[in-house]
């Protein structure tokens, strides 16, 4: 994410740029602590055109191609990336019987929309974000749209040598209006 909060921008401003060994580190810890994965539709289509063909070698492709894959859509009728299941009914009802069963976490990679809902739901239980110097100026923002103030709890805070953060939140919990 840029520093202005941009996921998903209409030019390439450089993602790439920042991706090094400091940050491939903390992207393995945290798939070492999920094994299975929720994906918004467009993030899964892209996915799913991308991901299979990816060698081992390639950083998150054995856990993104051999996880379980919750597929969120109200659109989509069939999913061909193996073993991926698509959630039609009620999210809450379906995550919540996801994370009953016993297992590691839930990894929601981009599908900002997806993600979006699933903080404003109080569905998420925490929210892990790199963002990069950079400012971006126009695109999509994770946050765009959220008319009320989200409090959220430091869990995490790591700086990079080139310069990105990478920080982890909880959603506060609220005990009403103050």
């Amino acid at each position: 994410m840029s520093l202005d909060g941009v996921v998903e921008s209409p030019g390439e401003w450089g993602f790439s740029r920042y991706f090094n060994d400091e940050l491939r580190k903390g992207i393995a810890d945290g798939i070492a602590q999920a094994d299975a994965v929720l994906l918004g539709r467009r993030t899964y289509l892209e996915f799913a055109q991308t991901w299979p063909r990816q060698g081992s070698e390639v950083l998150m492709a054995d856990f993104l191609n051999n996880s379980p894959k919750y597929v969120v859509s109200s659109t989509l009728e069939t999913l061909e990336w193996n073993n991926s299941r698509l959630v039609t009914g009620d999210l809450a009802e379906e995550l919540a019987e996801l994370k009953a069963q016993p297992g590691k976490n839930i990894l929601v990679p981009g599908s900002p929309s997806l993600v979006l809902s699933l903080l404003l739901d109080g569905l998420l239980d925490e929210l892990s974000l790199n963002i990069c110097p950079v400012v971006v100026g126009s695109g999509k923002r994770l946050f765009e749209g959220v008319t009320d103030p989200l409090r959220l709890q430091l869990v995490d805070s790591t700086t990079l040598s080139n310069g990105v953060i990478g920080v982890t939140y909880r959603l506060e919990v609220s005990d009403g209006p103050k």
